[in-house]
């Protein structure tokens, strides 16, 4: 991602399908959503809170607030899932995800307002997820999640990932997925077209 500039990352915008075939907007974070965001966070379930940071806390911390805000910063990325609902966009869902190049590996949090999960929501972005991953280079895509999270695990499950044993935290659970999508083949038509667009940018080897 390093190699597009950020102010033009609205064009990346995507929409997801719920599973009676509704429309989901996904985009990345922007500032304006500041209040809106913290607002999502606080209107999750005790659990939903719990599961996602594996904590328990009532909002955002302002570190945590401004990190999930900081998009690009050590190739870390939040995307937010909006509907328009009485007349206001309204995150439904969100996901970070982080591009370690070192290894190729794309490493994923995300969650979903209680409200609208077993819409497919979660589903759908997972797999626009998968697109980011392919787009970015990663030849596998991971995620941590509490061995008690039973949806996530589910989820985790049907999407084909295998699990491991978490190396630092028994608690947790290790799902992973290799990636092997050629550029052409990706899903998402704005995350195949990106990832053309790096490979043509790319320096070639006679150069």
């Amino acid at each position: 991602m390093s190699s597009y500039r950020l102010e033009d990352l609205r064009q990346h915008a995507d929409t997801l399908r719920t599973r009676d075939g509704g429309a989901v907007n996904l985009r990345f974070v922007e500032p304006r959503d500041t209040d809106e965001l913290q607002h999502y966070f606080r209107s999750l379930t005790t659990r939903s809170r719990y599961n996602r940071f594996f904590g328990a806390i009532s909002e955002l911390p302002k570190g945590l607030l401004s990190e999930f805000l900081d998009i690009g910063a050590r190739e870390r990325f939040t995307v937010v899932a909006t509907k328009l609902i009485d007349g206001f966009e309204t995150i439904i869902a969100e996901a970070r995800y982080a591009f370690h190049a070192e290894t190729a590996t794309l490493e994923f949090g995300l969650s979903v307002d209680d409200r609208w999960q077993r819409h497919g929501i979660a589903t759908a972005l997972m797999k626009n997820l998968e697109c980011r991953a392919a787009a970015l280079g990663a030849e596998h895509m991971f995620g941590d999640t509490l061995r008690s999270n039973e949806t996530m695990v589910s989820l985790a499950r049907k999407s084909g990932f295998v699990f491991v044993n978490h190396p630092d935290d028994w608690k947790l659970v290790r799902f992973d997925k290799e990636i092997q999508v050629a550029p052409q083949d990706i899903p998402c038509a704005s995350w195949r077209l990106a990832d053309l667009s790096r490979q043509a940018e790319r320096p070639s080897a006679s150069a």
